[in-house]
């Protein structure tokens, strides 16, 4: 509730028959290089039995088209790289993977 509270989220719903199938989340960020806003499309989940009905597709066009709208720059996803239905979708709905950066994490131990 706090990132909602605080505008550090957007969250996307799909229903069907009234029922909630599926979300995404948007997280507002800023390029520094281009000086504009950008945002990550993360949690991208669609219930099994909502699956291959066009849901995932209808989402992340929302949170794309939410995007355009405040004049992001760019809207980055990742996905794991063993996660081929995950990527043959994204690469349908138009998206690129980036060949230009490799991206590096530390854990932090909590």
């Amino acid at each position: 509730m706090a990132r909602f509270d605080h505008g550090e989220s957007i969250l996307f719903i799909a229903f069907e028959d009234g029922m909630p199938v599926g979300f995404t989340q948007l997280y507002p960020g800023f390029s520094s290089i281009s000086l504009a806003r950008t945002f990550i499309l993360n949690d991208l989940y669609v219930d099994e039995h909502a699956r291959r009905k066009g849901v995932a597709a209808k989402l992340m066009s929302a949170a794309v088209d939410f995007a355009r709208a405040l004049g992001a720059v760019r809207v980055s996803l990742s996905t794991a790289t063993t996660n081929e239905t995950a990527q043959t979708l994204y690469q349908s709905a138009g998206w690129k993977r980036d060949e230009q950066f490799l991206v590096y994490h530390i854990k932090l131990s909590t």
